[in-house]
C-alpha cells in the first residue's frame, strides 16, 4: 500500500495525534487545515522532528472545489492519498428549540457534507490503486445522545451511516471504510465545558477518565493498516466505556 496519508483537521487535538501517529508509523502524511497557519506548521514540525514526512494544505471542507484543489496539491506532492482520515469537525451546543439554522448548516456542511466530498475526491484514486483505507472520525454522542447536542450529534450519527453504506459500495475493490466513536478526549471541546458537564461524563464512563487523542490515534493507524485489511463498515468505540 502507499504510504501517503491525509487528514483533514490536523491542526491541533486529535487529528493532530493522529498525523503524528501515521508519520512515525511512515506514512506521509498531508495535514490539513482551516486557519490557523502557525498551529499547522506546528503540526508539520512534530511529524518531522519524530522522523516522518509531512506538508500543510489550507481547506475549508464544506466548499467542494476547494477539495478538489486540495487532493490535486496532496497528488502533486506525494501522489495520491490512499488514506484519508476524515477529523475536520465543529460542535457548538445548544437546545434544539433554540438553536440558529445557521448554526446546524456549519455543524452538518463541516462534519458530514465535508466528509462525504472529501471521500468522494479519494475514491478514484483509491479505486484505480485498488486499494485504500477511509477513517472518519465521528463521536461517541452518535451512539448514546447529549441534551445539548442535538445538531452535533446528527452529524455525527449520519457519519456513521455514511460509513457503512459506502463500506459495502467499495469493499470488493480493496478499500474499507470504518468510523471511530472517540468519547471524552482532552481536547479543545472537553476544555470548553463546564466543571460539572465534564464531571457528568467522567462520571458516566467506566473507566473513570478522560481519554487522550494518541488513543485515538493508534485506533486510526491500526484502521489505516495493512493489519486491518479484514475490518470494514466497523464502528470502533474509544470511549473508555461510555456506551457499553
Amino acid at each position: 500500500m502507499t504510504r501517503a496519508a491525509l487528514v483533514t483537521g490536523a491542526s491541533r487535538g486529535i487529528g493532530r495525534a493522529v498525523a503524528l501517529s501515521l508519520g512515525e508509523s511512515g506514512f506521509s502524511v498531508a495535514c490539513g487545515y482551516l486557519n490557523d497557519d502557525a498551529s499547522a506548521k506546528e503540526t508539520v514540525d512534530m511529524v518531522e522532528g519524530a522522523g516522518g514526512t509531512a506538508a500543510a494544505f489550507r481547506v475549508d471542507v464544506t466548499e467542494a472545489a476547494e477539495i478538489e484543489e486540495l487532493f490535486r496539491q496532496v497528488r502533486e506532492w506525494v501522489g495520491p492519498p490512499l488514506v484519508l482520515v476524515n477529523n475536520a469537525g465543529v460542535s457548538k451546543d445548544g437546545l434544539a428549540l433554540t438553536y440558529s439554522p445557521d448554526d446546524l448548516d456549519r455543524t452538518l456542511d463541516t462534519n458530514l457534507r465535508g466528509a462525504f466530498l472529501c471521500a468522494r475526491a479519494a475514491l478514484p484514486g483509491m479505486l484505480r490503486a485498488r486499494q485504500g483505507r477511509i477513517v472518519n472520525i465521528a463521536s461517541a454522542v452518535a451512539l448514546r445522545g447529549n441534551p445539548g447536542q442535538t445538531a452535533y450529534a446528527a452529524s455525527k450519527a449520519g457519519l456513521v451511516g455514511f460509513t457503512r453504506s459506502l463500506a459495502r459500495e467499495v469493499g470488493r475493490k480493496g478499500i474499507t471504510v470504518n468510523a471511530l466513536c472517540p468519547g471524552l478526549i482532552e481536547t479543545d471541546i472537553a476544555e470548553a465545558m463546564t466543571p460539572a458537564q465534564r464531571d457528568a461524563l467522567v462520571a458516566s464512563t467506566p473507566a473513570g477518565r478522560l481519554g487522550n487523542s494518541s488513543e485515538v490515534a493508534a485506533a486510526v493507524t491500526f484502521l489505516a493498516s495493512d493489519a486491518a485489511s479484514y475490518v470494514n463498515g466497523a464502528v470502533l468505540t474509544v470511549d473508555g466505556g461510555l456506551t457499553a
